[in-house]
């Protein structure tokens, strides 16, 4: 995957040791940057306050135990059992992808080998994105709409709460859709409709290729 685990070392002067926590990654573009499609404040309250949340509590979850030092992929691979490494762990995991797949210059669609992948698997560019729109639409409550390269296709699947494919062995995510209220209420209300259809706009199709070639 092209979504890399942002860690950070930090010396604690009390414990007199190096010990590593994740970290909240940058957004590679401003609030504001999404408008008209996704708004600024939701943004802003996505990223600083649920994305920073899962974040300080995963670091908190394994803090002083075996869990310290393993990727975020070890974790939700070995650990997802546990539930403060599933919600938080997941939600980390999750909004990295999420944020990374996201541009002011997105849309349109992809093209080279991943055009070529969803045409194989899918039929076509549109029929791929109805599935995972209705994949999104349907799922009951909060959670996630997943395109997914799983045993040398593409497929669609979607989770509750901050769960993800990687949990259950259902393939490596190359795109992944929040439909959280949290992601959309504030702008659209109860109308995710309308909140899928405006993201497809802003779709970084550079990087979901990006992540597709490297989970072949």
């Amino acid at each position: 995957m092209s979504v890399s685990v942002d860690r950070i070392v930090i010396f604690n002067p009390l414990a007199g040791t190096i010990r590593m926590n994740f970290v909240l990654p940058d957004l590679e573009f401003e609030y504001d940057a999404l408008e008209p499609h996704l708004d600024s404040l939701t943004m802003e309250i996505h990223h600083t306050k649920h994305h920073a949340g899962y974040t300080a509590k995963l670091n908190s979850a394994i803090e002083g135990t075996d869990m310290e030092g393993k990727s975020v992929e070890e974790l939700l691979l070995e650990n997802s059992d546990v539930p403060a490494i599933r919600n938080n762990g997941g939600g980390y995991w999750n909004h990295n992808l999420f944020w990374s797949t996201l541009s002011p210059d997105g849309g349109g669609e992809p093209n080279g080998d991943l055009a070529a992948a969803i045409d194989d698997s899918f039929g076509s560019f549109e029929s791929m994105k109805e599935q995972f729109s209705n994949a999104a639409m349907t799922r009951f409550g909060s959670g996630w709409a997943w395109l997914c390269f799983s045993d040398g296709s593409l497929c669609i699947c979607s989770t509750p709460n901050q769960d993800n494919p990687l949990m259950n062995g259902g393939g490596v995510p190359i795109l992944g859709l929040d439909v959280w209220e949290h992601a959309y209420y504030k702008k659209f209300g109860p109308a995710r409709g309308e909140y899928i259809q405006a993201w497809w706009n802003v779709v970084n199709w550079e990087a979901v290729s990006g992540n597709f070639t490297n989970s072949i």
